[in-house]
């Protein structure tokens, strides 16, 4: 199984991160804005999906997904600019 850590732009500007099993689908949730989406994101609809990483693990995506809320916002940005270094 495939596992991904991305991060969503919202209407407010703001980042929100989070993992998957399936990246389409969960954005969906998250634009939707229904129960399976995230209360943060909620009142910051809509969403854009703006990197993403893959990872083959459950235990390599919840460390990465831990990794990434710790960045500041700016760090964050150059995650989103840099994004052609891909975590496997």
């Amino acid at each position: 199984m495939i596992y991904y850590m991305y991060l969503l732009r919202c209407s407010d500007n703001s980042l929100y991160c989070g993992q998957t099993t399936d990246i389409e689908r969960r954005v969906k949730e998250h634009n939707e804005g229904g129960k399976k989406s995230a209360k943060y994101t909620r009142g910051r609809l809509p969403v854009e999906l703006v990197y993403c990483e893959k990872y083959e693990t459950v235990s390599g995506v919840l460390k990465r997904e831990i990794e990434v809320k710790k960045l500041s916002k700016n760090k964050k940005e150059k995650l989103i600019l840099n994004q052609s270094v891909t975590k496997t």
